[in-house]
């Protein structure tokens, strides 16, 4: 789950539209969520059917993974305030278009380099083309009808993370015209092309933009650099058998996080705004979401890798497999956003990754206690505890981070929200898939397996750590400024 949205802090004209053309941007915003949302968790599916068709080393599935969610993760830092400066209407139909093209691109890719570039240029687009959405869908309603307008999303939302394992499943199994596992990335064609088409007649000529953005490129670039420097080593060192420039980067990339910060304090228009990092529940929040979704991300590829290539089950058996798992999810968003969340509280954290906690170990557990004879209906309840766990974190998480953060706050630390969300997913699949592909070896049954079970028990960890930071946030979320 992702927050994609933005308060400006000195708003151009903006126009509040009739409501049946209101509903219409609305829709086409869906849409493009959806094919971000869907086009995630396709890929986790079908990133072994991808390696056997493209080959490669063990590392391709990695990357194909790292390289559209660091991708999206790094242009989020900017988005809003491109949107600011070259209007939203703009880079949403550029966002859009560009990951119209580059999905087609992925669907066609002759080898594993052209597929992660293209996921990469991907992920670039999705990321430009996201925020700006919903910071239109925020003017083109009258204040009145908006949250009403916005209920819908989260059933569907939720709708989708059940439906995207099946989809890829389904896909992958009727393999159309033999594009095998090409068209999970092809059938953003034709909803990019029409979302697009009606995006052109229906979108604001003028969406909330601030004039007074600026975007300070330095601390951009440093950041950019230095998540670069990150991601490389941990996702190609022990292929290569960890070399000396390995060390080299992941140094460098400390030494220029290093001078983010120090370009933060000084910029005019810093990147993220410095007042946040003086309010206790962002930063605990923000660290709570690194441990949380480096655990997640990474339990999504461990399972598929597992149940597939280890296990050697197709990918319509694994999307069916992992039904209960996103069905929990879905079910506890859905709860939580209703009523848990504002009735409980930071319990309802405590509560959520206490579930999670025991739905991993609960996989370990089945695991290693079934081995090779483990079945959907074995792994089942394990499974659905941990979507389960992981659905009742999303909401009231997200309350405590932007919380107490002020109209001025809100835009920045969204973007940033979603960013640290993005890319420790992106370090969660490159740090623990090295662990995962160290163990396993040459993904016999017997090592598959094994390695299955030390991922698992290391995201429980992870889980643990996160539990116990929960305690430093107030008990209860500040409620939002206006």
């Amino acid at each position: 789950m992702s927050i994609n949205q933005r308060t400006s802090r000195a708003p151009a004209a903006t126009t509040v539209l009739p409501l049946r053309t209101a509903s219409l941007v609305l829709a086409v915003v869906f849409l493009a969520d959806l094919m971000d949302l869907i086009d995630s968790s396709v890929a986790n599916l079908a990133g072994p059917s991808i390696r056997a068709d493209l080959g490669g080393a063990q590392v391709t599935i990695q990357w194909v993974l790292s390289a559209y969610t660091a991708a999206f993760a790094l242009g989020l830092v900017t988005s809003g305030r491109l949107g600011d400066l070259l209007g939203r209407r703009r880079l949403f139909l550029l966002g859009m278009t560009g990951f119209t093209l580059t999905s087609l691109a992925c669907g066609l890719a002759p080898d594993p380099v052209f597929l992660i570039v293209a996921r990469t240029l991907q992920g670039l687009c999705g990321s430009v083309m996201i925020p700006q959405g919903l910071a239109m869908v925020k003017v083109v309603f009258p204040p009145q009808h908006l949250r009403k307008a916005l209920i819908p999303m989260g059933p569907l939302m939720g709708l989708a993370t059940v439906a995207g394992p099946l989809l890829a499943g389904w896909l992958l199994h009727l393999d159309l015209f033999g594009a095998e596992w090409r068209s999970i990335f092809l059938i953003n064609v034709p909803f990019g092309v029409i979302a697009a088409a009606v995006a052109w007649r229906v979108l604001p000529r003028r969406g909330g933009e601030d004039p007074a953005a600026r975007l300070d490129l330095t601390g951009v670039g440093l950041l950019t650099a230095a998540s670069a420097l990150l991601i490389v080593p941990l996702i190609q060192g022990r292929d290569l058998g960890w070399p000396a420039w390995t060390y080299a980067m992941l140094a460098a990339a400390v030494v220029l996080l290093g001078l983010f910060v120090v370009s933060e304090r000084r910029s005019a228009h810093p990147v993220i705004a410095p007042s946040l990092f003086r309010k206790r529940s962002f930063v605990v929040g923000l660290a709570i979401v690194g441990g949380f979704y480096a655990s997640l991300s990474a339990f999504v590829l461990i399972i598929n890798l597992l149940l597939q290539q280890g296990l050697h089950w197709s990918p319509l058996h694994t999307g069916l497999a992992l039904l209960p798992w996103a069905a929990g999810t879905a079910l506890a968003v859905l709860l939580a956003g209703a009523v848990l969340a504002a009735k409980l509280g930071r319990a309802a954290l405590h509560l959520g990754l206490f579930i999670a906690v025991a739905g991993l170990l609960g996989l370990w557990w089945s695991v290693a206690h079934w081995g090779a004879d483990i079945t959907v209906w074995k792994l089942a309840p394990a499974l659905l505890l941990t979507g389960f766990g992981s659905g009742l974190v999303f909401v009231p998480l997200v309350d405590f981070i932007l919380g107490d953060a002020t109209a001025e706050e809100v835009g920045t630390g969204a973007g940033t929200l979603n960013a640290v969300q993005q890319f420790a997913g992106a370090i969660g699949v490159a740090a623990l898939g090295t662990v995962f592909f160290a163990r396993a070896g040459h993904l016999s049954v017997h090592s598959s397996l094994a390695a299955a079970e030390l991922v698992f028990g290391i995201a429980a960890g992870l889980n643990v750590l996160t539990l116990l930071l929960v305690g430093l946030l107030p008990r209860h979320a500040q409620p939002a400024h206006g």
